[in-house]
């Protein structure tokens, strides 16, 4: 247990930080709209550490202008906190905050114990409660079977390409040849950095990121699923960093790293868990299909570069890749969209993007970093209007390094959109 005298302290300090927030000028983020003040929720942000959840909230509850609790449970003395510790918790904030607090914003709660009973109790007293983690199973799974619908879950990312500009007061709309210069000049820079927000002013890049992998890989996975060989771990995570973009090959990482299939498949998934790989699917109306072969994307652009054991391939096309779908499952969660890429056998042609409502497919996107040659331009366009016909859609969008125009062809219209333009779309 932790003494309420510790915990009072703890919070009164915190109490401190967050005047901090209300000095600083935020960059705006796209998921301060998904926030639902005028229902009983329990407001949900989730995502990979140090993506700015915490400055989300702050920044949306403090933009609503209400006065709220804090409670940020990653921190060394609150470590030991026990489920009976939750209500000792409750106490304080009331003593710190007033007992007639309406808003209390609980940071980082995954790893205790039985919290999601506790935030279930807070909402029963109508208590308007904000929760922020960094693991989508243990909040998604035990909010969706402890909460039963009552929860509006955010999911956050690294700053994207827009963000990134705002940030860098990097102007997006000039068109002189010195604001276009800019603007190609940040992309490249972003595409090498990233989006981590607290990365951006650093120059040990590399030890941030090292250190962020290896709090991921111990505090997120090690310590809640008590992994023995936390090295298998810890290569299997630089593989798939090193190899976004590629279709997921367990058989060949068992015999690689000398563990089970099923390990392989288990380790994946906490990765997945805690955000650090995103996987894509294949899309299929058989859910057999959907699983095998799977696709893995690194969670920022930044975790690429920036580790000791980053010899990845200086595949730009890639990284584009990487970039676009990332901005996809941004702009897809609002709309309650789906993301899968479309392979329908071995030798058919591949379109790295299917945004779908349910079954209905609703956009095709194509990602190239150079469609100059002939040769690269006819395999992009076909397998698009390949895809175009077999999954019924019109939406056929061209990502890539180039001028923003329409092409019509075999009676579709593909859009070739400048990847600049793309990610700098609202």
């Amino acid at each position: 247990m932790v003494s309420e005298k510790v915990i009072i302290q703890v919070l009164a300090e915190q109490k401190e930080e967050v005047k901090n927030y209300r000095s600083q000028k935020l960059v705006a983020r796209r998921e301060e709209t998904l926030f639902e003040f005028d229902t009983n929720l329990a407001q949900v942000v989730i995502g990979v550490r140090r993506s700015g959840k915490s400055t989300l909230c702050h920044k949306v509850l403090q933009g609503r202008g209400v006065t709220y609790a804090y409670v940020n449970f990653d921190d060394d003395r609150l470590a030991e906190l026990k489920t009976e510790d939750l209500n000792t918790v409750l106490s304080c904030v009331y003593q710190l905050y007033g007992a007639d607090i309406q808003y209390l914003f609980l940071d980082e709660v995954q790893d205790v114990d039985g919290w999601y009973l506790f935030v279930n109790r807070l909402l029963r007293t109508q208590l308007h409660v904000f929760v922020t983690g960094s693991n989508a199973k243990l909040l998604s799974g035990e909010l969706a079977t402890h909460l039963t619908g009552r929860y509006n879950e955010i999911r956050l990312f690294p700053f994207s390409f827009s963000e990134y500009c705002s940030y860098h007061k990097i102007d997006t709309e000039g068109v002189t040849t010195k604001a276009e210069a800019e603007r190609k000049s940040a992309f490249m820079n972003y595409m090498n950095d990233g989006g981590f927000p607290e990365m951006q002013k650093m120059r040990n890049k590399r030890g941030y990121v090292e250190s962020l992998v290896e709090a991921i890989l111990q505090k997120d996975i090690q310590k809640r699923f008590n992994i023995r060989n936390i090295e298998v771990l810890r290569k299997i995570a630089h593989h798939l960093i090193n190899n976004s973009c590629q279709d997921i090959n367990s058989d060949q990482m068992s015999k690689v790293f000398g563990v089970s299939d099923k390990t392989i498949q288990k380790y994946i998934s906490y990765l997945q868990q805690t955000f650090l790989v995103q996987v894509l699917t294949r899309h299929s109306y058989k859910s057999m299909e959907r699983i095998r072969g799977a696709k893995s994307y690194v969670v920022d652009p930044g975790l690429q570069n920036n580790r000791e054991n980053s010899l990845a391939a200086e595949n730009i096309g890639w990284r584009l890749e990487n970039i676009v779908f990332l901005e996809l499952l941004r702009r897809s969660s609002g709309e309650f969209l789906d993301v899968y890429y479309y392979k329908p056998g071995p030798k058919d042609k591949e379109v790295d993007f299917v945004v779908c409502d349910k079954s209905k497919t609703v956009e095709l996107v194509q990602v190239a970093y150079d469609i100059d040659s002939p040769k690269t331009f006819k395999r992009e366009t076909s397998a698009l209007l390949s895809a175009s016909v077999a999954l019924r859609c019109e939406k056929l969008t061209l990502v890539a390094f180039s001028e923003t125009r329409d092409i019509e062809m075999e009676g579709r219209v593909i859009h070739v959109v400048s990847a600049l333009d793309w990610l700098l779309e609202n």
